[in-house]
């Protein structure tokens, strides 16, 4: 009886100390992870939509009225720098995020032209008639024929040629008065009749009542301006002739293109027709002037045609290679590197020396616009990884991180910098010239950092300075080269000299 005294005495004690060490460590653990909840970081919760709302609790965004999410928890980088951001190689791979490093070079600007191809104005040359008269005959009866210089190309009458001839013949009967032959004789010279045929009225001894009109120069029958029968009087132009051995390809350069350009640059182009061959010239001529409506001046370039491949009035585009002399060793990033917030451009640069990926902004003061790249004056060292692809995706999860990003730089953003406006228009067109037409030309707009038109929706996209310019501005400037669009129609006149390929109305 007493054993059983005793073993249920013990077994009660054991039942004892073992609540007690498990309530002390139910109710230690509690206590200590009431202090870790403490000392935690409290969550920040933000809206997908509107990032700069942040709030220490869930709930519903007071803008758009979404459901607040938090933010992800920061890595060890991010909490030195608060301002960088990380992804994952998951996050890497599905943005599809690129790097390229900076490096040095010598920058090379590639300008875009295109024009028509003319007769080379010296190359012109018109065929008259020395004397007046009835047009008897013509050799030559379209434009476009081939004139050989000797040819005859009409047969006139004309009465003071014949007296003229008359003239001659009596002087010859006077061998007396050899003053008095060689002045008739050079009468008819000035008459253009060449000494062979002077030769052959003194041989025959008579006077014809109708001469042959010969050409004076080769050359492709341009323009016909008289018909058989027609009267004419001394200095009548028969035909108009242009020797297509050389031609002028005529571009229209945006005056921002043209410090680029200079007399003697080697220029090669090529024609919508002949789309496999490269025609090569150098530049002759460069406007002084520029046109008010398109904002362009004219680039004369002169080829050579020896096989008449090259016909006036055929469309040609051009490109020129320009070497940035003061832009030497600069420094380049791609174009795709950039993002544009108005007056700001900022890239995001990787972070060196991390675990994971790691990104920051940069903002970055551009120079020169060099075709797929920019030349970089301030901002970055060579050397240092940019993204080139994928960083509006990196932005996106700044912003949605409420870190400084393309949008929501930093609290002390400038005034300049809060005018930036972001804005589409319609604009007609339909082909590529219309697009580097348009696109051109807002950008030749001061505060106007980016436009891009698609040739598909006809929306023209802009990145502009609102302190400086306006959508309304721009819709004007690009009805006033031809170009109709949601608030502007193009004069008729402006729209009627467009290129035929542009015509969209």
């Amino acid at each position: 009886m007493n054993k059983d005294k005793i073993l249920k005495y013990s077994l009660f004690l054991i039942i004892f100390a073992t609540g007690i060490f498990l309530g002390k460590i139910i109710f230690g653990g509690h206590n200590h992870a009431e202090g870790t909840a403490e000392n935690a970081v409290a969550t920040i919760w933000t809206c997908s939509m509107h990032p700069q709302i942040r709030q220490d609790k869930p709930g519903k965004c007071p803008i758009c009225a979404m459901d607040l999410i938090p933010l992800k928890p920061h890595s060890s980088l991010e909490n030195a720098d608060p301002d960088v951001i990380s992804m994952s190689d998951e996050a890497i791979a599905i943005a599809n995020i690129q790097t390229t490093v900076a490096g040095r070079g010598n920058p090379v600007k590639e300008i875009r032209l295109y024009g028509i191809i003319k007769p080379n104005e010296r190359r012109l040359h018109s065929l008259v008639s020395q004397t007046g008269g009835r047009i008897e005959s013509l050799a030559v009866n379209y434009a476009g024929e081939t004139v050989r210089k000797g040819q005859t190309v009409a047969a006139i009458y004309s009465p003071d040629l014949l007296n003229a001839q008359n003239e001659l013949l009596e002087a010859r009967k006077m061998a007396s008065q050899p003053a008095l032959l060689a002045a008739a004789r050079e009468k008819l010279r000035l008459w253009k009749l060449s000494d062979s045929q002077i030769d052959e009225i003194e041989r025959s001894g008579r006077a014809s009542a109708v001469m042959p009109l010969v050409a004076d120069a080769s050359g492709i029958v341009v323009t016909k301006r008289v018909e058989q029968g027609d009267y004419i009087g001394q200095g009548g132009v028969l035909f108009d002739l242009a020797d297509l051995s050389s031609v002028w390809a005529e571009f229209d350069a945006y005056e921002q293109d043209l410090p680029y350009l200079k007399m003697g640059d080697r220029v090669d182009f090529s024609l919508q027709t002949i789309a496999d061959k490269t025609f090569t010239g150098r530049i002759s001529f460069i406007s002084p002037l520029l046109d008010s409506q398109t904002r362009t001046a004219k680039v004369r370039v002169e080829a050579a045609n020896p096989n008449l491949e090259l016909k006036p009035e055929m469309y040609a585009s051009a490109t020129i290679k320009s070497v940035l002399k003061r832009a030497a060793d600069a420094l380049v990033v791609p174009k795709s590197a950039v993002l544009w917030t108005g007056r700001r451009s900022v890239v995001y640069v990787r972070q060196p020396d991390s675990e994971i990926p790691t990104f920051k902004m940069r903002e970055i003061t551009l120079g020169e616009s060099l075709g797929d790249e920019y030349v970089v004056l301030s901002g970055l060292a060579e050397g240092e990884t940019v993204v080139s692809n994928g960083a509006f995706a990196i932005d996106a999860s700044a912003q949605l991180e409420g870190k400084p990003s393309m949008m929501n730089a930093s609290e002390t953003s400038s005034a300049a910098d809060l005018k930036a406006t972001a804005a589409n228009l319609q604009v007609q067109g339909v082909c590529e010239m219309c697009k580097e037409r348009i696109e051109k030309m807002a950008k030749s707009l001061a505060g106007v950092s980016s436009a891009i038109w698609n040739i598909e929706t006809k929306q023209l996209n802009l990145q502009f300075d609102s302190g400086k310019t306006s959508l309304d501005a721009v819709a004007k400037a690009l009805a006033e080269v031809g170009h109709d669009n949601g608030r502007y129609r193009a004069p008729d006149k402006v729209y009627e000299a467009l290129p035929p390929c542009c015509k969209y109305r």
